[in-house]
């Protein structure tokens, strides 16, 4: 990505917290981007091919899935976000991160990181079902996303705030000088995320291409002070969702970017050079095995969904075919852990109906108690979460 390095200084200052060595004056170099507006693309064939490949890869799962992916498109959302997280760093066993969501639905607590992870699946719903809605895509919806990202972390002071400061990734914790990238000083923000806005608003190139230099892009900018990554993955759905060609549900990009961390990370720098076809081409490939690996565990979860039923259906005393078991079976893929409260929402079933068919849905094997205990009970629909641990460490596909 075309852009100027300038020179700035890092004022001394004997008040400042740190070490004396940190509170000298030093130098740092800011990158400031060129805007997108004014970048000129031309790929070779190959790239093309990739990015076509990648493309017809989303829209036939799309297609193929049509209106059967609905139960299970948050759990691909929730998959993606939980991927993105441990980017981050954060994680969390499969089965330990649902037990956690299942306290919270109970209003239990949960550990921070567990918050954090799941405030990502809630910013990546957000993203995708409603600020990619929004004519004209703007900063607020960015600003949106961030702060349903870090409202409830630490970190909930900058919420939804871009930066007003420098910041700068690795080196050290008290100055820019040494970092390893310094995004472009706070002045400059504004215009491109400006800029940024106006490149997801327009048509013009591929979808991918479009969705693979607006993530960039904007991890070049890091406009705020945390949480960049996580937003910025959430903005090439956007990009996807706003283009039509994922339509129902997220693919899993995520999953195949933290599969390889520091190829995705050593990407996102090639970019901020003379790479920026290298990183159209390599984000393309990563969204095609997303799509590959989105349709296998899709299929497995139709097969454990199939197997469910036939359990109902052996089992002593299997409910009518109206009964609220059979509709709850349909909704369990979304729901690694579910509790009657939830159960109820999804089914728009009363209470009683509810009760019901978790009773008959245990006594079958299809449901499992989390706990002894008759108060803030949650169950475990059987096999789901096994289903998800393969999925994440890629052994599905």
């Amino acid at each position: 990505m075309p852009g100027t390095l300038v020179m700035r200084t890092w004022t001394y200052d004997p008040t400042r917290h740190g070490p004396a060595k940190y509170k000298r004056a030093c130098r740092y170099q800011p990158f400031i981007p060129d805007e997108l507006g004014d970048l000129q693309l031309s790929f070779n064939a190959q790239t093309i091919g990739i990015v076509s490949e990648a493309e017809h890869a989303i829209r036939d799962l799309d297609e193929r899935a049509g209106v059967a992916l609905a139960p299970t498109a948050r759990l691909l959302l929730r998959t993606e976000s939980i991927a993105s997280s441990r980017i981050e760093g954060m994680q969390l066993g499969v089965r330990e991160l649902a037990r956690a969501e299942a306290k919270l639905d109970t209003g239990a607590h949960a550990s921070s990181t567990a918050v954090e992870i799941l405030a990502n699946i809630d910013a990546m719903s957000l993203a995708v079902d409603e600020a990619a809605a929004v004519e004209p895509f703007g900063p607020r919806e960015i600003a949106a996303i961030h702060q349903r990202l870090v409202e409830r972390t630490e970190h909930h002071r900058i919420a939804g705030r871009v930066r007003t400061q420098q910041n700068w990734i690795s080196g050290n914790d008290y100055n820019p000088c040494g970092a390893d990238f310094v995004p472009p000083p706070p002045e400059d923000v504004d215009r491109l995320l400006t800029d940024l806005c106006d490149a997801i608003n327009d048509d013009r190139l591929a979808p991918l291409v479009q969705a693979a230099l607006v993530h960039a892009q904007f991890e070049t900018i890091h406009p705020f002070d945390d949480g960049n990554g996580r937003t910025g993955r959430a903005l090439f759905h956007v990009v996807l969702r706003r283009r039509g060609i994922a339509r129902r549900y997220v693919p899993p990009i995520s999953v195949v970017l933290a599969a390889a961390k520091e190829r995705y990370i050593a990407g996102l720098v090639s970019f901020r050079g003379t790479g920026v076809e290298q990183w159209v081409e390599y984000f393309a490939a990563a969204a095609t095995r997303s799509a590959h690996l989105a349709g296998s565990y899709l299929h497995e979860v139709s097969v454990l969904r199939d197997q469910w039923r036939r359990q109902l259906a052996q089992s002593p005393g299997a409910p009518r075919a109206d009964a609220a078991a059979w509709e709850l079976i349909d909704n369990l893929p979304a729901h690694p852990t579910i509790t009657a409260a939830v159960a109820a929402t999804a089914t728009r079933r009363s209470r009683p109906q509810t009760y019901a068919a978790i009773e008959q849905l245990s006594s079958a094997g299809v449901l499992t108690p989390l706990s002894a205990s008759r108060r803030n009970r949650a169950w475990e629909p059987t096999g789901l979460l096994d289903l998800m641990a393969r999925f994440e460490s890629g052994e599905l596909g």
